[in-house]
C-alpha cells in the first residue's frame, strides 16, 4: 500500500507573529519556518505503518512556492520515500489544496491519505473532509490512534464527549490529533540519505483545477493588548464591573 501525506510548510509555532504595517499578512521575511506540527505527526504516522509492513511507500506532498527544498528534505529525512513539490506562488485555500491532493491521488492511486488535521497558520481545519467529499471515500478526522487491518482503519478519534472509534473502507483520508504519535528525531545520516531521494516539481497550473478562491481577506490585525486584572470585594462588586465594562 501506497501512503500520501500532506506536508505543509508554515511560520514555526515558537515565532512570535507580527502583522504587518500596512496590515496585509503577517511577517515571514527573515522568520523561521518549519512543518506543521500536525503535518509531521501525520508524516511519523505514515512511518509507522511502514515499519509494521502495512505500507510499502509513503510520499509527502507540499503545496507552495519554488523555495520548499528544504522542507522537503527534512520530511525525506525524517523517512518518507519520495516528495511531490506542486509549485505556486500563490497563497492555497484549502479547497484549491483538496482539489489539488485529488489529482495527486488519481494519478498516485495510495491505499491512504494521512493529513494534519489543520495548520497553524490558518487553522481552517477544512483541507482533509473537503478531500474525502471530493474523492467520495471515508473521512476518519481528529485520530488518537490508528489501526489498519483486512483493508479497514479502526481509528479513535477525540471528540466532545470522550473518544469515538469508527471503522472506514480503505481507501480513506485520515486527519491527525495531537495525541496520536510523538514524530521522531532526525539524525544526521538519515539528512544524508535524503539528498539523494527524489523530489518530482510540477506547477499547480498543470493539475488544471479551479483554485476556487471565494475567501479574501480585507486586513489582518493583533490581538488586543489584555489590561490588567481588577480585584472585586464581592459578587455584587463582580457585577457592578462587568456592567461599567457593557460585559452585562
Amino acid at each position: 500500500m501506497k501512503i500520501l501525506v500532506g506536508y505543509k510548510r508554515v511560520v514555526d509555532y515558537n515565532v512570535r507573529i507580527q502583522v504587518k504595517p500596512d496590515a496585509t499578512g503577517v511577517v515571514t521575511d527573515g522568520v523561521k519556518l518549519s512543518a506543521n506540527p500536525f503535518d509531521d505527526i501525520a508524516l511519523e504516522e505514515a512511518l509507522r505503518l511502514r515499519e509494521k509492513g502495512i505500507a510499502e511507500e509513503v510520499v509527502i506532498v507540499s503545496i507552495g512556492p519554488a523555495d520548499l527544498t528544504a522542507h522537503l528534505r527534512n520530511g525525506l529525512a525524517m523517512g518518507a520515500n519520495r516528495a511531490i513539490h506542486v509549485q505556486t506562488a500563490d497563497a492555497i485555500q484549502p479547497l484549491a489544496a483538496a482539489r489539488a491532493f485529488l489529482k495527486l491521488i488519481e494519478k498516485e492511486q495510495p491505499g491512504l491519505v494521512i493529513l494534519g488535521k489543520q495548520a497553524i497558520d490558518d487553522d481552517a481545519n477544512q483541507t482533509g473532509q473537503m478531500l474525502a467529499a471530493l474523492w467520495d471515500r471515508p473521512q476518519a478526522t481528529f485520530a488518537s490512534k490508528v489501526d489498519i487491518a483486512d483493508g479497514k482503519a479502526v481509528v479513535t478519534r477525540e471528540v466532545d464527549a470522550g473518544l469515538e472509534t469508527i471503522e472506514a473502507e480503505l481507501p480513506a483520508v485520515i486527519t491527525t490529533d495531537l495525541r496520536l504519535n510523538e514524530p521522531r528525531f532526525i539524525k544526521l545520516p538519515d539528512i544524508m540519505k535524503a539528498k539523494t531521494k527524489p523530489i518530482d516539481v510540477m506547477e499547480l497550473a498543470s493539475l488544471g483545477i479551479d483554485l476556487g478562491h471565494k475567501i479574501h481577506a480585507t486586513r489582518f490585525t493583533a490581538p488586543a493588548k489584555r489590561s490588567k486584572g481588577v480585584m472585586v470585594k464581592d459578587a455584587a462588586e463582580l457585577v457592578a464591573a462587568l456592567k461599567h465594562k457593557g460585559l452585562l
